[in-house]
């Protein structure tokens, strides 16, 4: 017997979006993530943010940011990373 899942709730779906935005998610959880946003305005309007970000970053050179900008970009990471550890 098929058991069905529970459709997303938003939290799940920001840990969600890249993983979709890379069109690494499985077919099944890819279906859920679809059928949230298509009802959630919210989530909605959150994808789009992501994609916006992604297009604009992608213009984004070394030379564009500050001295400042770079350190603190560096030491998110460096958090990030340590997290992940």
């Amino acid at each position: 017997m098929l058991r069905r899942e529970p459709p997303l709730v938003c939290r799940q779906m920001v840990e969600l979006i890249t993983d979709y935005l890379e069109g690494t998610l499985p077919r099944a959880r890819r279906r859920r993530f679809e059928a949230h946003i298509a009802g959630c305005e919210h989530c909605t309007e959150y994808l789009e943010q992501m994609r916006s970000t992604i297009r604009l970053t992608g213009r984004l050179r070394a030379a564009d940011l500050t001295p400042q900008m770079s350190e603190e970009f560096a030491a998110i990471y460096r958090g990030w990373q340590a997290e992940r550890g």
